[in-house]
């Protein structure tokens, strides 16, 4: 089994800066594609920003300029670096890990944590 444990989140004024963090630990052979999604209330949830295991990433158009992903592979944390947010990035983030056991990668996602951004 996975764990995800993610931290960082919390409330921000528009124009700051947060950093979120996402530790997977447990049965993991190695770790394939990292990301981060988003639900805001009454919305689906949608992706902010992915990283492949050779490091490249790819955004949604609206966090593009502002929010950059990365990973520790030695560490097995992905990142996501959030400047000059604004109000409509408030959300519950969650973090989602493509763990390979060897044989089979299985998707593993976080409990969320909650990003508040007031104007």
């Amino acid at each position: 089994q996975v764990q995800l444990v993610e931290s960082g989140g919390g409330l921000v004024q528009a124009g700051g800066s947060l950093r979120l963090s996402c530790a997977a630990s447990g049965s993991i052979f190695s770790i394939n594609g990292m990301g981060w999604y988003r639900q805001a209330p009454g919305k689906q949830r949608e992706l902010v920003a992915g990283i492949t295991s050779g490091g490249s990433t790819n955004y949604a158009d609206s966090v593009k300029g502002r929010f950059t992903i990365s990973r520790d592979n030695a560490k097995n944390t992905v990142y996501l670096q959030m400047n000059n947010l604004k109000p409509e990035d408030t959300a519950v983030y969650y973090c989602n890990v493509d763990v390979s056991n060897g044989s089979v990668g299985v998707r593993y996602w976080g409990k969320g944590t909650l990003v508040t951004v007031s104007s």
